[in-house]
């Protein structure tokens, strides 16, 4: 169930908002047309649970820097 690959992800990413962008950012550039959005959508949760958290995000060296860009 696509619940369960949520979860998992979630793990890698821990910000939802930000799990939610990039698994629709993939989804649309690695969906064939031959294939169900679905399925596409699947296997990206998937990549994204099994992949290791640094090769997904690049975070600010320093916190207080990414707090000073959005504001």
């Amino acid at each position: 169930m696509r619940s369960n690959l949520v979860f998992e992800a979630v793990h890698t990413l821990r910000n939802r908002y930000m799990l939610c962008q990039l698994a629709s950012k993939a989804t649309r550039r690695f969906h064939r047309p031959a294939t169900r959005i679905q399925d596409t959508t699947n296997e990206i949760l998937n990549k994204i649970a099994s992949s290791d958290r640094t090769a997904v995000v690049m975070e600010p060296k320093n916190a207080n820097e990414g707090q000073r860009r959005a504001a």
